[in-house]
């Protein structure tokens, strides 16, 4: 599931909610292309620390990215459009009431 977040001044970002299956098969590469440059760094350092078990960072970080990257976005300004789009980021515990 998508959602779309919007800044004050009317920039529109898409946001999936849940698992990112994207990160699971390209890794660094979806932080990377979000412009997002902390978690493509944390990304990288995380696949490389945890080689020698497996790459389990790999396929622990799918499980948290878009969660954090809709934080990110919130952080920075972003608003959830809708009524309809609050109350799903509160059902899943991204935001508060």
């Amino acid at each position: 599931m998508v959602i779309e977040l919007k800044s004050d001044i009317g920039v529109k970002k898409e946001a999936p909610i849940g698992f990112s299956w994207t990160m699971l098969f390209f890794g660094p590469l979806v932080p990377l292309l979000r412009g997002d440059i902390k978690w493509t760094i944390l990304h990288l350092l995380v696949v490389i620390i945890t080689l020698p078990i497996f790459g389990l960072g790999w396929i622990i970080l799918p499980f948290v990215y878009n969660k954090r990257y809709i934080i990110n976005l919130l952080e920075r300004g972003y608003k959830p459009p809708d009524e309809e789009t609050r109350m799903l980021l509160i059902k899943k515990g991204i935001i508060a009431e």
